[in-house]
């Protein structure tokens, strides 16, 4: 949805001008380029770095980037759950934002040893080239509250992909009582 949004934007219908073919298992996706089919894949890294390393192709550009500011990466869980467990959720909710607080006052090296233990197969090297990349987009929120017009935002690109019929009021679905701001 946010390639077609991003398409959109710089003035490409995603119907008309190109061919998406969203019947390709995520996983596959890499392999599936590779094997020839398509001029573009969308890619998240580490998958992204691998296509350039083995040169069967490089990273034109960020989806992310070009999708605009979106709560893209969030967690839930019930009401009956943050009533019953505040502790918990205020908790999780500082430890994000000590991780947030931790990639924005460090360098891309001591990132990539902080989390090195998550990506065993990933070199120091290339993981410091990834954490780069993610900084220099700015893929990084500073904190962990929401805000309502990047909430909005998500739906928009929702709506335009035909995938919302009726968006959801943003005072429903997020509680920002536990966030930073």
């Amino acid at each position: 949805m946010t390639l077609e949004w991003a398409l959109k934007q710089n003035g490409i219908d995603p119907k008309k001008d190109v061919n998406i073919d969203t019947s390709i298992a995520f996983a596959a996706m890499g392999g599936t380029f590779i094997g020839g089919e398509g001029d573009f894949v969308a890619l998240f890294e580490p998958n992204a770095l691998d296509i350039e390393k083995q040169g069967y192709g490089y990273v034109v550009s960020s989806i992310g980037e070009l999708g605009g500011v979106v709560p893209y990466t969030v967690y839930n869980t019930k009401k009956s759950f943050i009533q019953d467990n505040k502790d918990i959720v205020e908790g999780f909710t500082k430890a994000i934002q000590k991780g947030l607080d931790y990639v924005h006052n460090h360098s891309d090296e001591e990132v990539a040893k902080a989390i090195r233990d998550e990506f065993p197969d990933i070199s120091m090297n290339d993981l410091i080239k990834i954490v780069n990349r993610y900084r220099s987009i700015d893929a990084w929120f500073e904190t962990t509250y929401i805000e309502e017009k990047n909430y909005n935002h998500i739906q928009e690109i929702m709506e335009s992909a035909g995938e919302l019929e009726k968006r959801a009021p943003f005072d429903k679905l997020v509680d920002n009582s536990f966030a930073s701001k």
